[in-house]
């Protein structure tokens, strides 16, 4: 396990009721299974689950089965689709 802060931004704050938190995650996972594991934090976020993207290390990664491997101190973004023109 490592420890990740992952930040919330916009709506994803809204129903997390956190701006950021250090979160213990397995180093070695997929984006589907980092989703799932916040998920099981904040059951809230799955109002954005067709919508939200991951960022890791400020880099955007697709839910699906693409292989991360994290260490310690890695930032884990959840960005909600934005609105606006």
């Amino acid at each position: 396990m490592v420890m990740v802060t992952v930040l919330y931004f916009a709506k994803s704050a809204e129903l997390t009721g956190h701006r950021s938190e250090v979160v213990p995650l397995p180093a070695a996972t997929s984006s589907c299974q980092l989703w799932a594991l916040l998920l099981e934090l904040h059951p809230s976020l799955a109002a954005l689950q067709d919508q939200v993207v991951l960022a890791v290390r400020q880099q955007y990664v697709a839910l699906g089965d693409q292989a991360l491997l994290l260490a310690d101190g890695d930032e884990v973004a959840v960005v909600p689709p934005l609105s606006g023109g």
